[in-house]
């Protein structure tokens, strides 16, 4: 009797979509983040990028063209993510200036925004004397833009509360300083300084400043 033998079918798993620009893009960006926040800005290579990533070098260089591309492209965008959130915060906050002026601050220290990696991304550029001027340049605009709109709340919590003591703008100015120098503590002394203390103490000074509107907070 003849048996009919059908050939089995070869064992072909089916490709993988090949990946968005974006995506790509993404994967890359995360990956230097990584990088920077192990190795620092000298420390980080193509080489040490595409590992984290799983990517080859040649793919950094389609999308990025050079590894200082592909750092200021990762500068913009920790800019454009805290800008984003910040200025969600502000669009949804109540409609009184103390209510927009303290979403600005949350999104500051909020979990997403406010995490050791960023935080050692941000000041490892910022520790680059050669490109400080650079990498300063490419977010102006994005900082610009918050500095003014805390000048503007602080004018009118003043107004309201008739204070006077400090001007808005200096009051603007220190809130802009605090940021830093709070992130840079948080980033320092991850084991005893937190995001909620750091938080804390901004609303230690907006309570000094604004007795009327902003609580003291415990500590």
């Amino acid at each position: 009797m003849n048996q009919t033998v059908r050939a089995s079918k070869p064992d072909v798993k089916p490709k993988a979509r090949t990946a968005s620009k974006e995506v790509r893009r993404g994967q890359l960006i995360a990956a230097t983040i990584e990088s920077i926040s192990k190795h620092g800005i000298g420390g980080t290579t193509m080489s040490t990028v595409t590992d984290i990533a799983g990517l080859s070098i040649g793919i950094v260089n389609f999308h990025f063209q050079s590894k200082q591309n592909l750092f200021e492209e990762t500068l913009v965008f920790l800019a454009r993510q805290h800008h984003d959130h910040w200025l969600n915060g502000y669009k949804d906050a109540g409609l009184s200036p103390k209510d927009k002026l303290q979403a600005i601050v949350d999104a500051h220290f909020h979990a997403k925004i406010c995490t050791h990696k960023n935080l050692a991304v941000w000041f490892a550029f910022y520790g680059e004397a050669g490109r400080r001027e650079t990498y300063r340049k490419l977010i102006e605009d994005i900082d610009s833009e918050r500095f003014e709109i805390s000048v503007d709340l602080c004018t009118q919590i003043a107004k309201e509360g008739g204070y006077n003591a400090i001007p808005p703008h200096q009051i603007a100015n220190l809130l802009e300083a605090l940021y830093d120098g709070l992130w840079l503590d948080i980033l320092t002394y991850p084991g005893s300084y937190s995001r909620q203390t750091a938080r804390a103490h901004i609303g230690a000074f907006l309570a000094n400043v604004f007795p009327g509107h902003f609580d003291m907070p415990e500590f």
